[in-house]
């Protein structure tokens, strides 16, 4: 049976909902998502976070083969364009489909008039792709960040900044964490490769495999059965971190999606743990993750910054703060927050982490340990905020080697962008 839908179309308005309206990717996909096929699912994703990855680039290239973009209620369109020439430049889509398909969005968006110049701009694109491909290099859409941004960066890594632009650029690599309370990581490797899933093991982080390619959790050994969960191996840290011990009180805040619960609780079983999140629509994604893996906490709507509202006089033994943040670490994943974000942001997501730090400490019992967490990379948000903390709790001790935390980088093949500090309460 025939798609009625058009695709280039809908990646067109979800591009729009991002960067006129400011929503995320992952608010926009699931509804567009809703009426199409699995196959075309995944290659709306590619068009959309393609797109939104090289979108300096794209704009670039359409200054180049138009007079004047497109603005007002032909904006999509100018959207479509950008979806058009993603395909010819970056992707192995037939050109004649890429042009079809794309030429046709027009009239799936009512602008069947403008067929012509859609035609038109994408054909020019193919004659002149080359020249515009080595012009394009020299120009400062390359770097394919903002410029608040890539200053932030320069600051901040003056020897490193070009290789985490780079890194971010980058798809990202898929990671797994086996749950060691069905298997050993080498028992799960070894269903991997009967499954010919090629993956390799981490040296550091004894849970965790990537994927030499991305594959769909339907094909994972046991992915229904809770044996093996996706979670980037920055993010297996923050538990790692923690160390969980049996029978022991733990809050997880701003605990959604749930990965970091659901990994507390493969390494301490008995563990008492209490998941606080102030999204309730995100902390129903918890539960789904908790019911897959067969595991149990308690799930809270709470603010971090009141806790005695949702924690009355309890006291935690151990505490995981997965701070708000500026996600500038995540960039590689979610594209998006790099149009989305801005540089007058950070003061206030730095303002927020030092409330919410403030307010969860007294929850803490004396000879208790907090990880602080983010998958930020800017120091504002993370060696200066514990610094800042240190300075304001001389009872607060830091126990992770270095001054400050400990800070990563993105890395091609390696993990995300993320920082996370472990402090340890004296009496």
């Amino acid at each position: 049976m025939k798609n009625t839908y058009n695709l280039r179309s809908i990646a067109a308005q979800a591009i729009s909902q991002v960067l006129d309206r400011g929503q995320s990717l992952s608010t926009v996909l699931p509804d567009l998502q809703r009426n199409i096929s699995d196959k075309d699912k995944s290659l709306l994703q590619e068009l959309c976070f393609g797109v939104l990855r090289v979108l300096p680039q794209l704009e670039w290239y359409i200054s180049q083969l138009m007079a004047k973009p497109m603005t007002g209620k032909q904006r999509t369109l100018h959207y479509l364009l950008m979806v058009g020439i993603y395909q010819l430049a970056y992707t192995r889509i037939p050109a004649h489909a890429a042009l079809a398909e794309t030429v046709n969005g027009a009239t799936a968006l009512k602008k069947p008039q403008l067929k012509g110049l859609i035609n038109g701009v994408l054909r020019s694109f193919q004659r002149q792709q080359e020249q515009l491909e080595e012009r394009v290099v020299n120009n400062a859409s390359h770097h394919l960040h903002p410029s608040w941004l890539l200053a932030r960066l320069q600051t901040a890594y003056p020897d490193h900044w070009e290789a985490i632009v780079a890194a971010n650029n980058q798809k990202p690599p898929m990671w797994l964490r086996v749950n060691s309370l069905h298997h050993s990581t080498a028992d799960y490797l070894s269903l991997l490769t009967q499954a010919e899933i090629k993956a390799y093991p981490h040296p550091e982080h004894p849970s965790a495999l990537r994927l030499a390619e991305p594959t769909a959790v339907t094909k994972l050994p046991g992915f229904n059965e809770g044996w093996v969960t996706v979670q980037d191996v920055s993010a297996q840290g923050c538990a790692e971190l923690l160390a969980p011990q049996e029978n022991e009180y733990i809050l997880d805040l701003c605990a959604a999606p749930g990965g970091k619960t659901t990994h507390i609780l493969e390494l301490a079983p008995t563990a008492n743990v209490l998941a606080v999140d102030i999204d309730e629509q995100r902390l129903k994604r918890v539960k789904e993750n908790l019911q897959r893996l067969k595991l149990h906490a308690k799930i809270i709507v709470g603010d971090g910054r009141t806790p005695d509202k949702w924690a009355k006089d309890e006291k935690f033994d151990r505490i995981l703060l997965d701070a708000p943040c500026s996600a500038t670490g995540v960039i590689r994943r979610h594209p998006d927050i790099k149009w989305l974000r801005r540089n007058d942001d950070i003061a206030t997501l730095v303002t927020l982490q030092a409330e919410i730090l403030e307010a969860i400490w007294p929850k803490l019992n004396v000879g208790g340990t907090l990880v602080y967490a983010t998958c930020s990379i800017l120091p504002d948000e993370n060696s200066q905020q514990i610094l800042q903390f240190l300075e304001r709790h001389p009872e607060a001790l830091l126990s992770d080697g270095t001054i400050a935390g400990h800070q990563i980088l993105p890395e091609i093949e390696g993990g995300d962008g993320f920082f996370y500090a472990r402090l340890t309460k004296k009496a």
